[in-house]
């Protein structure tokens, strides 16, 4: 199986996975959950990986009383995980982030093209892309960096990524957990999968649009 593929299937069937790690680790699954949302905005260089279908799952097996996992302790972890992350890639990028963008090994890791899909993104909507950047795949791993870079105000987007990391947690984990019980949903896990992944991205795709759109008319 080429990497691709196992990538794949992972976000198709993170459910199971999911499963396997919490009868195989118990309590770690909260340490490994938390590395990995850390880690989505904590680095700039890891926007690939599946926050938004990793809290639907989790919160789906979290509904069943048998696996052990604590709803509101995912929920406090998962939340100091993404807000910790974002200030993480906040600091990088108000340090070192011009210098890192030059960096010959950054520039080969990091997509270009999604980074200036960020940058029109924090400039359309400000302090408030933080906010809503943290609910738009690849956008929230570059959207700390972006805002670090631009000096903005710390203060301030600490209150609208503390707004952010929450907002995000609470909707994911909870709409696995109420509708991830649901028969028809368990049955078509990675239909659902598919469904959260392209709602996720519609945003990027108006951003997108609308860059481009305006640019030509401006050209």
């Amino acid at each position: 199986m080429s990497t691709l593929s196992w990538i794949i299937d992972v976000f198709l069937h993170i459910d199971k996975l999911l499963i396997q790690i919490v009868n195989q680790y118990g309590a770690w699954t909260y340490g490994l959950l938390f590395l990995v949302i850390f880690i989505e905005t904590g680095l700039v260089i890891c926007p690939f990986l599946p926050g938004d279908s990793l809290l639907f799952a989790a919160g789906a097996i979290a509904a069943h009383n048998s696996s052990g996992i604590n709803l509101l302790l995912l929920i406090i972890l998962i939340v100091i995980a993404a807000v910790l992350g974002d200030t993480v890639n906040y600091w990088i990028g108000r340090e070192i982030g011009q210098s890192l963008e030059k960096h010959r090994i950054f520039s080969k890791l990091i997509n270009k093209e999604k980074m200036g899909r960020a940058e029109a993104f924090f400039n359309k909507y400000g302090g408030f892309a933080v906010f809503l950047g943290r609910f738009v795949p690849f956008i929230r791993t570059f959207i700390p960096f972006i805002a670090g870079g631009s000096r903005m105000r710390y203060p301030f987007f600490f209150l609208y990524n503390v707004l952010g990391g929450t907002a995000w947690t609470l909707v994911g984990l909870l709409a696995g957990f109420f509708f991830g019980r649901i028969p028809v949903i368990q049955n078509h896990f990675s239909v659902i999968m598919l469904l959260i992944i392209f709602i996720s991205v519609i945003p990027i795709l108006i951003v997108w649009f609308n860059h481009t759109f305006f640019k030509k008319n401006a050209d």
